[in-house]
């Protein structure tokens, strides 16, 4: 890990999003945990360093498509922690007015389209992204995040294709985490980069250290570099680990089974994204210790008043229940 080429500034910037991401997630795992939230919660602890280091890379004005595991995308692209944390407790002054819940998070006035719980469903949304900012001769990015098992999905394949056929500016960021629910991403295709698949659209396939956010915004850049200056579609594959379960109290399905061995599990928790950004950050003196205690003081207090916020919020009225929907 080194910034190199990456401004000062840039470096606090990712460092912040990772920070926030994962205090948020911890609270929410918290929560759940105590029966506070209803419905599931996948969490993103792991994985931030993606989130991070791509949406740095982006503009307001460029776009993004998440996953069931989307908390993190959202703050990473600049979402309200307060209106997330409402959400999650199914509250009206929640993303969603309490009705849509951790999966369904949205914010338009940030780029953040939404997070799709159907699994390799943010693609072709993605591409109809690119798509008209290419038609409407914008210089905007469409980013999509997606995981290992939507790699497999006829939606990955055919979202690569009309994308390169039509040179859109897209970008697909796959992250692996190894799993597809309990199921080893080995186990479910026949190669070990899932990036080799850009070969067959004819687009850039790359393979970046998921657990190195710094690493993540290089290649970002420069795919998003390739795509506002209309060369089309970059594939990245970041290679990273979930730290915990697929969802949030996975362990009463499973019955006392296991999926992962304690050596992997171990070899992921060596890896975190937020110790190894940390460490960096300590020890080249980017910032003092005393202002990175402070920093993540402020972001736990924010997270906090977020919970509170929450509590304090009405529950949506019932003659709402109708409102917001396709008919």
């Amino acid at each position: 890990m080194h910034h190199g080429d990456i401004p000062i500034d840039i470096v606090l910037d990712i460092y912040t999003r990772v920070l926030r991401i994962r205090r948020f997630e911890e609270e929410v795992g918290r929560l759940f945990r105590q029966g506070q939230l209803p419905g599931f919660v996948h969490l993103y602890i792991g994985e931030e360093a993606v989130a991070a280091g791509v949406c740095a890379a982006l503009t307001d004005q460029d776009t993004i498509i998440s996953t069931h595991r989307g908390h993190g995308h959202v703050i990473a692209k600049g979402g309200d922690i307060k209106r997330m944390m409402a959400e999650l407790f199914g509250k009206a002054t929640g993303y969603c007015k309490g009705k849509g819940g951790s999966m369904h998070i949205a914010d338009f006035d940030i780029g953040m389209l939404g997070a799709i719980g159907i699994v390799g469903g943010g693609m072709p949304i993605a591409v109809g992204a690119g798509l008209s900012a290419w038609y409407s001769g914008s210089d905007r990015v469409s980013v999509c995040f997606f995981g290992d098992g939507a790699a497999n999905e006829g939606s990955f394949h055919e979202s690569l294709n009309l994308a390169s056929t039509l040179t859109l500016p897209v970008i697909f960021v796959c992250e692996n985490n190894q799993y597809g629910e309990f199921t080893q991403a080995t186990d479910a295709m026949n190669i070990t980069d899932i990036a080799d698949r850009a070969v067959g659209y004819g687009i850039p396939g790359l393979v970046a250290d998921g657990t190195d956010a710094l690493e993540m915004y290089r290649v970002s850049r420069a795919a998003v570099s390739r795509a506002r200056s209309g060369d089309g579609p970059t594939l990245i594959e970041a290679k990273t680990h979930r730290r915990g379960s697929h969802a949030e109290g996975e362990e009463v399905f499973l019955a006392g089974q296991t999926y992962r061995d304690e050596a992997e599990t171990a070899a992921a928790q060596a890896k975190d994204p937020l110790h190894l950004l940390h460490t960096y950050v300590s020890e080249n003196d980017i910032l003092p210790a005393e202002t990175l205690e402070t920093l993540d003081a402020d972001i736990t207090q924010i997270v906090a008043e977020a919970v509170e916020t929450a509590r304090n919020s009405p529950d949506p009225a019932i003659e709402s229940l109708y409102e917001d929907l396709w008919v």
